[in-house]
C-alpha cells in the first residue's frame, strides 16, 4: 500500500452519516463554513444554526473525522434522483448552464446519476482557500494539515502527493463510497474550477460542460463517468486510486465485482 493511503488511513476517518445525531453534525458544519466561515449564505436565514436545504431528504451524507482529536472536519453529500419526484432537477441543472452537446442529461439513467454537492473543509484545515485567488498554476499546491505535520505549507514539495492526501481526496473518498451503495455511474458537480485543477492532480479532473457561471462564487458545471474515472486512476495514478476506493473494496462496485 502506498504511503499516502497509509496516512489517510493513520490520521483520518470517513464516516457515513446515516442517524440523526450524525446528520445533525453534518447540517451544523455546513452552517459553520458557509454561513460563518466563507459567507456564502445569510446567517439570519438559518437560526437554529443548520444549513439544511430540499434536497437532503433524498441525498446520502459522509463526514471525514480527525482521529488524534476526534473532529470532524469536513463533509460532502450525494444528491441522489427522487422516485418521489422523477422529474426533480438536479441544483446543477437549475443554476448552471449545461451544453447538451457536451452532456446530455436526459440521456443517463437518471437512477444512477448523483450531483456531488455541499463539499467542504472547516477553516482550520481549509488551505484552498488561498489556492482559489491565485492564477491557475501548472501543478497546485498541496493541502496539509498543521496538526499532523509541523511543516509550513510553504515547505511542501510535489513529492509529498506520496505521502500527505489533499483532503478533497478524501472527500472523494467519501463520495466513492456512498456511490457503491447506490450504484451511481455517473457524478455531477458544479464547483470552483480551481478545485477541479487540483483533483486533477490525482486523475480526478471532470470534464466541463459548461461555462463559468457566478453562483456563490465562479462554479462551472462538469460531468464524470465513474468508471472511466477509477480505471484512469487504476492505471496513472494508483496511490490516489487505492485512496478513493479504499484499496479496491469499493471498485469495482461490490454488485459486479465477481463478474470481472
Amino acid at each position: 500500500m502506498s504511503e499516502i493511503y497509509n496516512s489517510f488511513q493513520k490520521y483520518f476517518e470517513i464516516v457515513i452519516a446515516d442517524t440523526h445525531e450524525l446528520l445533525e453534525i453534518v447540517y451544523r458544519l455546513r452552517y459553520q463554513v458557509f454561513c460563518l466561515e466563507h459567507g456564502f449564505l445569510d446567517a439570519s436565514a438559518y437560526p437554529d444554526q443548520r444549513e439544511t436545504d430540499d434536497y437532503d431528504d433524498h441525498s446520502a451524507h459522509a463526514l471525514l473525522r480527525f482521529r488524534s482529536s476526534g473532529d470532524f472536519v469536513g463533509t460532502v453529500r450525494l444528491i441522489l434522483f427522487n422516485p418521489s419526484q422523477p422529474e426533480k432537477p438536479f441544483p446543477v441543472e437549475l443554476y448552471t448552464q449545461i451544453d447538451p452537446a457536451l452532456c446530455n442529461i436526459k440521456l443517463l439513467p437518471r437512477q444512477q446519476v448523483a450531483e456531488i454537492s455541499r463539499s467542504l473543509v472547516v477553516k482550520q484545515f481549509d488551505r484552498r482557500r488561498g489556492e482559489r485567488r491565485k492564477p491557475a498554476p501548472k501543478e497546485p499546491s498541496q493541502d496539509t494539515v498543521a496538526t499532523v505535520d509541523d511543516r509550513r505549507s510553504s515547505d511542501r514539495r510535489s513529492s509529498d502527493r506520496r505521502t500527505t492526501p489533499h483532503l478533497s481526496l478524501l472527500l472523494m473518498a467519501s463520495v466513492m463510497r456512498m456511490s457503491a451503495k447506490y450504484n451511481i455511474k455517473h457524478w455531477l458537480f458544479a464547483t470552483e474550477p480551481a478545485l477541479n485543477r487540483l483533483l486533477g492532480f490525482y486523475g480526478l479532473d471532470f470534464n466541463p460542460i459548461g461555462p463559468p457561471v457566478n453562483y456563490h462564487g465562479i462554479r462551472r458545471p462538469y460531468y464524470m463517468k465513474v468508471e472511466d474515472a477509477l480505471n484512469k486512476m487504476h492505471s496513472d495514478y494508483y496511490d490516489a486510486w487505492e485512496v478513493v476506493t479504499d484499496c479496491g473494496q469499493y471498485y469495482p462496485f461490490p454488485s459486479v465485482r465477481e463478474n470481472i
